[in-house]
């Protein structure tokens, strides 16, 4: 949780506080929970478990970076949080509103707030601009992009649509680590809306914004699960097209 990181995707990550709970088979492997309660002993992982909060210190550091990103002029993605979940029911409210103001005074950072419980953003975030007086119709700003992990199908079929109703400026996909096949379109068969020239149109890929796709790696006490290749390029054939980028990280 520092400046630089080696998740590909991203140029900083940022842990507004650590701690979360296991919803998912995705989170078996969980590295956040083998480093920071297995290892170190810092946090208990769990509903009913607290949270901890990081340091005053630690949430200047995306002020400073804020200015470095002014000064150069060149993309700063951070990563929100890969030591807990944005929108977990365990975090109070409070700790959400000052995430957001801290988000608001850094516009110059693109913020990938990725999240397994996609079905709380919408009231949570709207909570959290009502709480620091901002209007919702200021929403959404254009340095948040709102993303969803899912990692088989019937996690795409029921969080997809959730993240397609959540209204941000960009939507983005991660399918890490990918536990088996899945078809994006099926995942939101339902769906419709009407495109720029007010033509009714249905379908997924057209409503999302990027796509990452990876494996799973080995953490204490669990073997990495096998992530077929398959699986992989037939997203990449997907999201190439609908003309939807797509990244491809570790494969496991």
């Amino acid at each position: 949780m520092s400046e630089t990181t080696n998740i590909a995707w991203a140029t900083s990550t940022f842990n507004p506080w650590i701690g979360c709970t296991k919803v998912g088979p995705g989170c078996d492997g969980c590295y956040a929970e083998a480093l920071m309660d297995s290892r170190y002993h810092k946090v208990k992982w769990g509903a009913g478990q607290s949270r901890q909060r990081t340091s005053e210190a630690y949430w200047r550091q995306p002020l400073a970076w804020n200015r470095k990103a002014a000064e150069s002029g060149k993309p700063w993605r951070v990563f929100c949080a890969s030591l807990a979940d944005v929108f977990d029911n365990e975090v109070p409210s409070s700790w959400r509103a000052d995430l957001f103001e801290l988000i608001g005074a850094t516009p110059n950072l693109t913020w990938m707030v990725l999240t397994k419980r996609i079905g709380n953003a919408a009231t949570m975030i709207s909570d959290a601009l009502d709480d620091l007086m901002l209007s919702p119709h200021g929403w959404p700003w254009p340095h948040v992009w709102i993303g969803a992990t899912v990692v088989n199908q019937e996690e795409a079929d029921r969080d997809i649509p959730k993240l397609l109703q959540v209204t941000a400026a960009v939507r983005f996909l991660s399918l890490e680590p990918m536990l088996g096949p899945i078809d994006l379109a099926r995942a939101c068969a339902n769906l419709r809306w009407e495109d720029h020239d007010g033509v009714e149109c249905c379908g997924v890929t057209r409503l999302l914004d990027w796509v990452i796709v990876g494996g799973e790696s080995d953490q204490p006490g669990h073997k990495a699960r096998s992530l077929d290749i398959g699986w992989a390029r037939d997203i990449v054939r997907q999201c190439r097209a609908s003309t939807v980028p797509v990244f491809v990280k570790q494969m496991g």
